[in-house]
């Protein structure tokens, strides 16, 4: 089914690097949002719109305390976000031209995103980590990097928002054994469900 049954829509990637795994008592540092067209019917990546990226400096307590153990995974100094902070305005005004939003490990970003931007949580979001069948594809694990060096796409991370970005954006371009771009598999798979609303149903204990 085409999503808003147009044949062209506006997809969203975004990424971001933060100061711990917790959106309730981490913040992000770092946030790299890149908008592109995208023929549906045809399979066709049509341009790149905008590409944004933006440093801010923490605020909270916590926050700050985790800066060290974080910058070890994003290698981000402190001074380089001191005084810095999200254009706001032009970050929602991309959350608002986007008919999708998708991440690399989507559930991560979105929960920092949304904390942060509760409109965010309206978009139609897909993560690129479950909804496309890496290992069906021959794929031992479903790492950005690992894959993006399995497809010739590069030889290493920088754990740089905008840059992930990039390199996810190239990553889905590629096909799969049905000739279909990764893209167009993970938009086939029933998108995630509404942050923020409960679950329902029974959940084995032990299971993940």
């Amino acid at each position: 089914m085409l999503i808003g049954n147009k044949d062209i829509v506006t997809g969203m990637l975004v990424d971001v690097e933060t100061t711990g795994l917790s959106p309730k008592q981490d913040e992000m540092i770092e946030i790299g949002i890149l908008l592109f067209r995208y023929n549906q019917a045809a399979d066709e990546f049509l341009e790149i719109e905008e590409k944004h990226s933006y440093l801010r400096e923490p605020q909270s307590s916590g926050a700050l305390a985790n800066y060290p153990f974080a910058q070890r995974v994003h290698g981000i100094p402190f001074e380089a976000v001191q005084g810095q902070a999200f254009e706001d305005e032009r970050v929602q005004e991309a959350f608002a031209k986007a008919d999708f939003a998708m991440a690399h490990n989507a559930s991560f970003d979105r929960s920092f995103i949304c904390t942060m931007y509760p409109e965010a949580a309206e978009l139609r979001w897909h993560c690129t980590v479950r909804h496309i069948p890496w290992k069906e594809y021959g794929f031992s694990n479903s790492k950005l990097l690992y894959l993006v060096q399995q497809h010739g796409l590069g030889s290493s991370q920088t754990h740089r928002a905008l840059d992930d970005v990039m390199q996810l954006h190239a990553l889905l371009q590629c096909k799969n054994e049905d000739e279909e771009s990764y893209l167009k598999a993970a938009l086939s798979r029933r998108p995630m469900g509404k942050y923020g609303e409960k679950k329902t149903g029974y959940r084995r204990f032990g299971t993940r």
